[in-house]
C-alpha cells in the first residue's frame, strides 16, 4: 500500500526567485507566480502548510494586457464615507502605482485566508531592474506567457 507524505514545518526550505516581467502578459505571468508563492511547484506540496517561496518580481511597469484593457480595466478603491468611490484605469495606475497592477493580479489568485496572507507576504514587486535582495541570492525562473507554449 502506497502512503502519502505530509511535509512538517521543520523540513521546509524556501527559495527566492526573480521573475522579469517585461513583456510577460499579466494574467499568465500572475497564475505562475501563484502557483510558486504556494508552493504547488514542489512534489512536497502540502495544502495546509505554507511551502511556497519567495518571489521578486522586476520591471513590473513593462508588464502587458491583452486587449483594450489598458483603457477599459478599472481599479476601485472606496474611502468608507459617501461618495467616497473612486476609480482608476490601467494607464493611470500604471503612472502612479505601476507595482499595484501585478500585486493585486498575483493576490486574487491566492486563498482569501490567513495561509494566503502569509504566502502573500512573500512577494517582492519593484517597478525598475533594480531591488534590495541580493543577499539572499535569488535563482532567476524564466516564465515564459506567450500564447500557446506550454511552460
Amino acid at each position: 500500500m502506497k502512503q502519502t507524505t505530509l511535509i512538517k514545518t521543520a523540513d521546509i526550505a524556501k527559495k527566492w526567485y526573480v521573475v522579469d516581467a517585461s513583456e510577460q502578459t499579466l494574467g499568465r505571468l500572475s497564475t505562475e507566480i501563484a502557483k510558486i508563492l504556494r508552493g504547488k511547484h514542489k512534489p512536497s506540496f502540502t495544502p495546509h502548510i505554507n511551502n511556497g517561496d519567495h518571489v521578486i518580481v522586476i520591471n513590473a511597469d513593462k508588464v502587458i494586457l491583452s486587449g483594450n484593457k489598458e483603457k477599459d480595466k478599472k481599479y476601485y478603491s472606496h474611502s468608507f464615507h459617501p461618495g467616497g468611490l473612486k476609480a482608476r484605469n490601467v494607464e493611470t495606475q500604471r503612472k502612479l502605482f505601476p507595482e499595484r497592477i501585478v500585486e493585486r493580479a498575483v493576490r486574487l489568485m491566492l486563498p482569501k485566508t490567513v495561509q494566503g496572507s502569509s504566502q502573500y507576504r512573500a512577494l517582492h514587486v519593484y517597478a525598475g531592474t533594480e531591488h534590495p535582495h541580493e543577499a539572499q541570492k535569488p535563482e532567476v525562473l524564466v516564465i515564459n506567457t506567450k500564447k500557446g507554449v506550454n511552460n
